[in-house]
Order: C-alpha cells, then structure tokens, then sequence
C-alpha cells in the first residue's frame, strides 16, 4: 500500500510540473494585432483582431501540437513582467478584466475601453492556459480611446 501512494504522489508531482512547464511552440511563431497599431486613436468599443503565424488555433482543452488559443492582455505589464514575473510564463493565465480568454478559439473581439490611453498585448495558450515555451506573444501596443 506504502509503494502504491509513493508512486502515485511521484508521478502527480512529475504531471504537475510537466503541465506547468507550457507546450512547446516553434521557436519562428508569430503572434500579431490586425489593423491595429503601436499609438493608434482608436473609439470604443474597440475591434481587436488576433494574427497568428507558423502555430494553429484551437479551443481551449484540445491537445494537438503546434496548436494554442488566443488571451488578450489589457492595461498591464508585459507578460512574464508582472507582480508574478517569470512564474507567469509557466502558470495557466488567470481570467479577469485584465486577461481576456478566448477558449473558444475566436480570432477577433470587441473590447469596451473607456476614454484614455491602454496597453494591449496577445498572448498564445495551450489546453490548458499556460503560456507556450518560448511564449508566443505579439508585442504589447498602447492604443488611445477617445
């Protein structure tokens, strides 16, 4: 019984820091906005449309290589650059009004911004949230609404 639950606790501490390492992803990715530019003046609500180039897009849960959904960062710092720093290029992406999902596998939004300047950035996911190592992102843009 002792060697049945030393094993299982081995193998759920080996899946556990598996899973948290993030999918591998081709090192010549390329995650991009569409029509949406670096200091752009832009009217709420904004349309958002994710680029995507060498991966594919699937829902969130689908387990398939060279595959990943779609988050949108807004108003924050760069990703792995946050008040988590690097620990967040290896943990599922939370959901709130600063991290967008998009599990669906939808490849553009509608965004209400109020007045002002806001940061944006896309980040690719795997199944299951994590970021992708190397992380395939866009380069974060600051767009004002007026």
């Amino acid at each position: 019984m002792y060697l049945r639950t030393a094993a299982a606790l081995t193998f759920a501490a080996f899946a556990t820091t598996a899973f948290a390492q993030g999918t591998e992803a081709p090192a010549d990715a390329q995650l991009y906005f569409i029509g949406l530019e670096d200091g752009d003046t832009v009217s709420s609500p904004v349309i958002v449309r994710f680029g995507l180039s060498g991966m594919g897009v699937a829902p969130a849960g689908t387990e398939k290589e060279m595959t990943g959904h779609h988050h949108l960062l807004i108003d924050r710092a760069p990703l792995g650059q946050g008040e988590m720093g690097e620990e967040e290029l290896t943990s599922a992406l939370p959901s709130d009004d600063n991290h967008r999902h998009f599990g669906g596998g939808q490849t553009e939004t509608s965004v209400e911004l109020e007045p002002g300047a806001h940061t944006l950035q896309l980040v690719l996911g795997d199944a299951n949230h994590v970021p992708h190592d190397p992380p395939v992102t866009s380069d974060q843009i600051t767009v004002t609404v007026e």
